[in-house]
């Protein structure tokens, strides 16, 4: 699924967001608007939208720049929906679609900065303060989708590096969609700090949970994989933290070579030392961002580890913590595992193989990310109609 293009900017001072509006509107709906103009229409027809997109050549389009700015000579621009939110940056001309009013997937993206260097970080940071801009984009955002959708994510980076601008983000969220349910993706670590967590906790969001990763049991196992010193306490007691403030908690576990060995154990730990989490998600790995190149460090087949994730689920599930697995295909999974598999990769970049179109439980699988075309397990196969309800044929 295409969620970005770009074209030639021109008049562009800022960037602009806006909601796309393929149909001409009224000039009182145009203040937050931005028009994707197929066809040539008079300057005069579009005054007052925030920016005009257009694949037109820029000698065809015959628009002032002095009335509207526009990027034109769009490389794309059929995944461009009405209602769509996008983001026009000014000097390269690149829109990135931010906002989807019907998917379930929505995220705000709120810095690219991180205090981890995870081994297997789908979205690797980048050392910049990029705060401001998000800040101002992220913003606008939420006033955008009021009164929201059901769920919204925060994502990043690691967005407690934002400190009080993220505080402000959630008072947003919380005084402009307060029905929205919101997860953070966070490494946990800034709540180590008390006064950080009472700010943090302090705005009062009805509806906010967080993710959290622990990845093992063992301190020094933790901080290799998120490599950074002293990680698995910060984060050991910033979910103490939050607890104390009755903060709805994830634990994420991400499965690879180097997490799967200890998951029993590390269920375990959960259970006995962080009984207040709300939810237990154990997760397939993501081949993108820097698994590739860390590849032999963190590669293993999901059918090698099925002991260690059986296990796990079990010493949970029998406890009564809810527990989840995401991201992993039921041809994989043995039949006592099905029950927790969930959907939960987001629609635009989720991919089915060609061999999966003859599954008997295609409806019910969760598919695969679609990096992993180029690493995934061997054993990905069509299920027979027969086996729905006995597991792996």
């Amino acid at each position: 699924m295409r969620l970005t293009t770009a074209g030639i900017p021109v008049g562009l001072a800022n960037s602009v967001i806006g909601r796309i509006t393929r149909n001409s509107v009224s000039p009182e709906e145009r203040h937050e608007r931005i028009r994707l103009l197929i066809d040539g229409e008079s300057a005069d027809a579009l005054c007052g939208y925030r920016a005009v997109l257009t694949p037109l050549k820029g000698s065809d389009c015959h628009i002032d720049e002095r009335v509207v700015p526009m990027v034109h000579s769009l490389r794309e621009h059929k995944h461009l929906r009405d209602n769509d939110i996008v983001a026009v940056q000014p000097i390269s001309g690149f829109v990135r679609t931010v906002y989807r009013p019907d998917s379930a997937h929505n995220s705000l993206f709120v810095t690219e900065r991180c205090s981890s260097n995870c081994l297997m970080c789908s979205q690797p940071p980048k050392d910049k303060d990029d705060t401001d801009h998000f800040l101002e984009t992220n913003l606008e955002l939420v006033r955008l989708i009021a009164p929201g959708p059901e769920y919204l994510g925060i994502t990043g980076g690691e967005p407690t590096l934002l400190g009080a601008k993220m505080l402000a983000i959630l008072r947003a969220l919380r005084d402009t969609c307060p029905g929205t349910h919101v997860h953070m993706l966070t490494n946990g670590r800034l709540f180590a700090w008390p006064d950080f967590t009472r700010s943090f906790c302090e705005v009062q969001h009805p509806n906010l949970g967080l993710g959290i990763p622990l990845y093992s049991d063992d301190p020094v196992i933790h901080d290799f994989i998120v490599q950074a010193k002293h990680a698995f306490d910060q984060t050991v007691l910033g979910l103490h933290q939050l607890a104390r403030w009755r903060q709805k908690i994830e634990i994420r576990v991400v499965l690879h070579k180097l997490s799967v060995p200890r998951l029993p154990q590390l269920a375990e730990y959960i259970y006995r030392n962080l009984p207040f989490v709300t939810h237990v998600a154990l997760m397939g790995l993501e081949p993108t961002g820097y698994t590739p190149r860390n590849k032999d460090k963190l590669w293993i087949d999901p059918t090698e580890y099925q002991d260690e994730l059986e296990q796990a689920v079990e010493i949970l599930s029998i406890r009564g913590m809810r527990v989840s697995l995401y991201n992993l295909q039921l041809c994989l999974l043995r039949a006592s595992l099905w029950k927790f598999a969930r959907k939960s990769i987001s629609d635009w970049k989720n991919v089915f193989f060609s061999e999966c179109q003859a599954c008997g439980v295609l409806n019910r699988c969760g598919g695969l990310f679609q990096s992993a075309e180029r690493l995934h397990s061997v054993h990905i196969k069509a299920i027979p109609p027969g086996a729905q309800t006995t597991g792996v044929a």
